[in-house]
């Protein structure tokens, strides 16, 4: 598994969803799609997308 981080390239926002699909093994397109339906159910998602983006280091450049 790749370390938790937030990739320089492929990111919309933060890229929280695009660390989270690399560091799982996931798709990208998988993680967006669940993240934007979550925000449909109540709870504080918005606010643990925000906390994600402060917690997860971004890539540092090779």
């Amino acid at each position: 598994m790749a370390e938790l981080s937030r990739p320089i390239d492929n990111r919309i926002i933060g890229g929280v969803c695009a660390g989270l699909a690399r560091r799982f093994g996931w798709s990208v397109g998988l993680v967006r799609l669940l993240t934007v339906l979550s925000i449909f159910i109540p709870g504080p998602q918005v606010i643990a997308y925000i906390v994600l983006w402060i917690v997860i280091p971004a890539e540092r450049r090779a």
